[in-house]
Parts: structure tokens; C-alpha cells; sequence
């Protein structure tokens, strides 16, 4: 099985150290790469369209965040041209457990999950096998 890659945009800088961890203990990407806001996410993702890189395979997507959120993500990505024949697994991992955001998540064909913070090795585990 080829090793995928993953991207982590969270501007919670612990989170982003703790998931990392987690992320690296599965043993199952062969890049991890981590962004503090969507802005900053959907630049990286132009950047790496731009230079003909290999995409993620995998994002772990924050809704709240601060410059651009998560929604706001989704919406620059959309948008994307590139990414019209090519599917990147968004997942939201939020600790907001508000039943709009698990329902607006539902509108976005590319979110195929939401993971409640913190997650765990179990959900990382998931969620790779599962793209």
C-alpha cells in the first residue's frame, strides 16, 4: 500500500504537535505537512498545483480558525480548477460539537468525515484506510 500524504490546518499549536505524534505513530503517511490557518492551507495548496507537486491525499481541516476558517477553506479549494479530477479527503476535527457544523459539513461532497477533538490513533488509522 502506498503511503499517503497529509496535511494538518489547525492554529492550535499543541494540537498541531499532539496530532503530528499521533500521525506518525500510525506509520501509514509518507508526508505530514501542517498550515496555522486556512489561508495559509489554501496558499500551500495553489503553491503545490503551481509547482506540479504531489497533493495531499488527506486533509485534517479546523473550522475555527482565525485569517481564514475552515469553511472558507473549502470554498478557496472549490474553486481549485486543478483539483477538478483529483479528490482530496477533507476531514473536519473540530471540538465544536454544534450539530450546524456536523450538518454543514454534510453540504461539502469532499468532507468525508468530522472527528471530534482530540482524536486518536484509532481515527487516524480509520481514516486512512477508509480513502
Amino acid at each position: 500500500m502506498k503511503k499517503k500524504k497529509i496535511w494538518v490546518i489547525d492554529d492550535d499549536v499543541i494540537y498541531q504537535i499532539i496530532v503530528t505524534k499521533i500521525i506518525q505513530k500510525t506509520n501509514l503517511f509518507s508526508t505530514i505537512s501542517s498550515f496555522y490557518d486556512g489561508k495559509n492551507g489554501i496558499e500551500a495548496l495553489a503553491d503545490t498545483i503551481a509547482n506540479k507537486e504531489s497533493l495531499p491525499d488527506i486533509i485534517l481541516l479546523d473550522i475555527n480558525m482565525p485569517v481564514m476558517d475552515g469553511w472558507g477553506f473549502m470554498e478557496e479549494m472549490a474553486k481549485l480548477e486543478a483539483l477538478k479530477n483529483k479528490t482530496i479527503t477533507v476531514y473536519i476535527a473540530s471540538s465544536s460539537i454544534a450539530y450546524e457544523d456536523k450538518l454543514k459539513s454534510k453540504s461539502y461532497p469532499t468532507i468525508l468525515g468530522y472527528l471530534s477533538k482530540p482524536i486518536s490513533i484509532n481515527d487516524i488509522e480509520l481514516l486512512a484506510s477508509n480513502d
